[in-house]
């Protein structure tokens, strides 16, 4: 290969079927012919993406087939619940299944690989892309992970069916600083190891074929160019061997950072550190030759990453067959005609049920008229959310759509904004849809206010001013700081952006055919100046309540946020009782069983998920009031007893000690079980973990 057709396999351009970023244009097929172009990405249909492969296996010197990449976030031609949705679901097999599917369906439109799972873990509403993220808990996180990652590639991923997977964005994009995306991040190292690495950590341990950097920053180091990130630690004490990819423009981007002078320089700094495909940056194609012949770059380097892009096309299948994806493993139509079953069932799971006073809900199959109301009462574009893939929207449900189909023994009325006053009055329940549109969550859709317009507030104060029962259902992809509507709603559910089921399964929620399961990935702030506000905080020395002016307080709010993570109520009720372990010493290195029995004391068959939670209470650091450490869900009947067993290797009881270095540190160890993040909701025993005996 010359030194230009190495750097074209390097070199990721766009097609112009979807707006990912800046500087849009239609695919050159001239540069594809001149060896210019390694991958290409928003471009989908077998078709399409066939024609392309033939000008690269047939109209170029070495013909190298080109792989295709896509964001399939929550799905393609089916869309699923946004992953912080789906996170309250709480269910590895269900998060597994949903991107098999994913896959299958993205297979068969021409595509090779997908940008996701998106792992960074988010504790800040404001920042829009926490729609994107499994939420706030790194080992929630590394359950996602390792579940979409499986998902995705499957046992092989030459296979015709899956899709290779890319982990993003390593790492700590999240923590943008004021929730501002593509903004400078300012972590602790502690932070950034505890919380921010390891739903990657897991990604690796599951194969995942790619790595993308994220755009922002880690210790005033554009984690593009950021050597000791991406060389030192993922690829040398990690061992990652797989592509490393930059995300839209972020090698040019190393310009306006402040850490290269220009496109040679951005180029030579990001091979340096590791990245082998430059999307969209130009700045490869551009500057990388040059850097090549000045002698800052050296052409084993470029081998290296040439090797890599390579051995991922080999691994793909593609050097085999550059066409196997290209409809030969079934049209994608017939395929997602498959999904909407697994759409409707995702998206019941992952909708939760926020309050529900005097039993507001489940809504009656018979009675006096329901009056949907709010601009995403009928709303079906909108359930797509951000990232709605190649989804025809027009095959979106509205929530007004289902309820007609769930309750045909029921007068359903859907006045327009000048019948609301006479409809509402006469109405025996209101429904109330109300939230965001999909386009104020996802990339670049940072928010200072978390609140409703002014038209949305008016609604509700009529309809909670006539003194109906009334039901909000709140459509978001971040939490909402409405304290209004809690304080006066009899029901709220969160709705989030549910997918291309959503009507249908939003109204099995609202009638009971589902009961709901869903719990929160991610604490609800009561209001923007909490935040950023989580479960995991580490202990005060003037903790609340200890001084009644001297403590870590607000003087003009609660400390606590209106939901905890694990927040979710249901139709009927559960019981927790003895919470046993199989010992009560432990030596250090040795696994624990964690039991408790939960009945089912309402008259409703239902699922609870409980969550088991660590402490360490006195250590050499200090480490969080709680820690996540396993969930399992239980589906019982009513009157139903089962005993809900977790087992906890040793790296449950593992932290950082003050040297950064994974130990346990022996001790006595809290053990706590329930529903939810809230202290007086768990049922809690201790452990003594001794030093092993060395004889």
């Amino acid at each position: 290969m010359t030194l230009a057709e190495k750097v074209g396999q390097l070199n990721m351009v766009t097609a112009h079927m979807a707006d990912t970023g800046p500087g849009m244009a239609p695919l050159d097929l001239d540069a594809v012919r001149r060896g210019e172009v390694g991958s290409v990405f928003n471009l989908w249909g077998a078709e399409n993406t066939a024609r392309v492969q033939r000008v690269a296996v047939e109209e170029t010197r070495l013909g190298i087939p080109l792989f295709f990449g896509f964001d399939v976030v929550h799905g393609h031609r089916t869309l699923f619940p946004v992953p912080i949705a789906e996170a309250c679901a709480f269910d590895p097999d269900l998060w597994q299944r949903t991107a098999v599917h994913a896959a299958r369906e993205t297979s068969a439109d021409g595509v090779d690989l997908t940008f996701a799972p998106m792992l960074d873990v988010s504790r800040d509403p404001r920042w829009g892309r926490m729609v994107e993220s499994p939420g706030e808990d790194a080992w929630l996180g590394m359950r996602f992970a390792e579940a979409k990652v499986r998902g995705f590639q499957g046992d092989d991923i030459a296979s015709p069916h899956a899709v290779a997977a890319t982990a993003k964005h390593f790492a700590g994009y999240a923590a943008s600083i004021a929730g501002r995306d593509y903004a400078t991040v300012e972590l602790s190292e502690r932070t950034f190891r505890e919380i921010h690495l390891p739903p990657f950590q897991s990604a690796l341990a599951a194969g995942v074929a790619a790595i993308m950097p994220a755009f922002t920053d880690y210790s005033a180091v554009p984690l593009t160019g950021n050597a000791a990130i991406l060389g030192d630690l993922l690829r040398q004490s990690w061992g990652f061997d797989g592509v490393i990819l930059s995300d839209y423009g972020a090698i040019a981007e190393l310009v306006p950072h402040g850490v290269a002078a220009d496109l040679q320089d951005a180029a030579t700094v990001a091979l340096h550190a590791g990245v082998d495909i430059d999307m969209m940056g130009n700045a490869y194609l551009s500057g990388l030759e040059a850097a090549v012949e000045h002698g800052k770059v050296s052409i084993d380097l470029v081998d290296t990453a040439v090797v890599r892009v390579l051995r991922l096309k080999h691994a793909l299948g593609l050097l085999d067959d550059p066409f196997r994806r290209m409809g030969e493993n079934g049209t994608w139509e017939a395929i997602a005609s498959k999904g909407r079953d697994l759409a409707r069932d995702a998206a019941r799971r992952s909708a939760v049920l926020l309050t529900n006073r005097s039993g507001t809900l489940p809504l009656a199959s018979s009675g006096g008229p329901i009056v949907v109301a709010g601009p995403l009462a009928n709303a079906w574009r909108e359930m797509a959310g951000p990232w709605a893939g190649a989804v025809d929207l027009e095959q979106n449900v509205s929530l007004a759509f289902g309820l007609e189909q769930a309750l045909p023994g029921r007068e359903l009325r859907f006045p327009s904004e000048d019948e609301h006053g006479a409809a509402m009055a006469d109405a025996e329940t209101i429904v109330l849809c109300l939230g965001e549109t999909a386009e104020m969550s996802g990339e670049a859709t940072s928010r200072t206010k978390l609140d409703l317009d002014e038209d949305q507030r008016r609604l509700f104060d009529f309809a909670a001013g006539t003194g109906r029962p009334l039901v909000v259902v709140l459509f978001c992809g971040r939490p909402l700081t409405v304290p209004w509507i809690f304080e006066r709603a009899d029901a709220v559910v969160a709705a989030w952006f549910l997918g291309s089921e959503a009507g249908n399964a939003l109204a099995d929620v609202l009638t009971g055919a589902w009961n709901p399961s869903g719990r929160l990935s991610v604490s609800w702030p009561r209001d923007v100046g909490q935040i950023p506000i989580f479960y995991g905080q580490r202990p005060s020395g003037r903790p609340l309540g200890v001084d009644p002016k001297y403590s870590s307080r607000y003087i003009d709010s609660p400390n606590d946020p209106q939901f905890v993570f694990g927040h979710g109520l249901s139709y009927t009720a559960f019981e927790m009782s003895d919470l046993r372990l199989s010992a009560t010493n432990l030596k250090v290195g040795e696994s624990l069983e964690v039991s408790v029995d939960l009945r089912n004391s309402g008259d409703r068959a239902g699922e609870q998920t409980l969550m088991v939670f660590l402490r360490d209470p006195v250590a050499s650091v200090s480490r969080p009031l709680l820690e996540l450490r396993g969930f399992a869900s239980v589906f019982l009947e009513p009157g139903d007893s089962e005993s809900v067993s977790w087992t906890l290797g040793p790296e449950a009881f593992e932290g950082l000690d003050a040297g950064m270095r994974r130990t346990i540190e022996p001790g006595v160890f809290e053990v706590f079980v329930g529903p939810c993040a809230d202290v007086e909701q768990l049922l809690k025993v201790s452990i003594s973990i001794e030093e092993k005996t060395i004889n």
